[in-house]
């Protein structure tokens, strides 16, 4: 699942959250996600696409981005191109027979990539997404401990990516307070989708997007 957020006028924040887990707080999540009018993306391995359906279509439904997070999780710079057109397009067709959603978001599983990566997925219409602020929800440290990861981050700030993971066992807990903290600092929520340029940008040496 990525959050995005936006400071008091400015560029947005993301958050990111990524489900290769379980489903058993999905629901949850939503509920909190509604209660805050908060938009965000969830990328998606094949498995847990046919493992849960349901929860694919409900995240749709609720206005959430669906992004892909790869058929099998792996590591996609150890792959041949062939292979990592093979990961992303499985999970893909399943999601658009499933929904009729054509993705077009791709989280790189373990934050692994490299140019290759990126290339072979624009060549399947994908913007490569990458996070700066990691929750670290799926150590399970506790509720206390995303928190403060979160809103004591050194990269937190204007057009951040937020990584957390649907699934993890504090997470949903956590979930409520963080959104209401990061709120009252100022930032405001949207899906990856309406943060990222589609054209017309150059990417810097921390792979931020420039505005040409």
């Amino acid at each position: 699942m990525i959050f995005l957020i936006k400071h008091k006028g400015c560029r947005f924040k993301s958050i990111n959250h990524s489900s290769p887990w379980g489903n058993e707080d999905t629901a949850k999540i939503l509920e909190i996600l509604q209660k805050h009018d908060v938009h965000v993306t969830f990328f998606m391995t094949g498995g847990w696409v046919e493992s849960y359906p349901d929860d694919v279509k409900a995240i749709l439904a609720a206005g959430h981005d669906l992004g892909n997070h790869s058929e099998n999780h792996k590591n996609m710079s150890q792959l041949s191109d062939e292979e990592k057109k093979e990961e992303l397009m499985q999970v893909h067709t399943k999601v658009q027979e499933l929904t009729g959603y054509d993705m077009f978001l791709f989280r790189p599983p373990y934050g692994d990539y490299d140019n290759a990566v990126v290339n072979v997925a624009k060549d399947c219409g994908y913007y490569t997404i990458q996070w700066d602020v990691d929750s670290l929800d799926w150590k399970d440290y506790g509720v206390d401990s995303i928190i403060k990861t979160v809103t004591q981050h050194k990269h937190l700030g204007n057009g951040s990516i937020i990584l957390c993971h649907n699934g993890a066992k504090y997470t949903a807990q956590a979930l409520d307070t963080l959104i209401a903290t990061l709120k009252n600092e100022g930032y405001t929520f949207v899906p990856v989708s309406e943060l990222i340029y589609k054209e017309g940008y150059h990417m810097n040496h921390e792979g931020r997007q420039i505005r040409n």
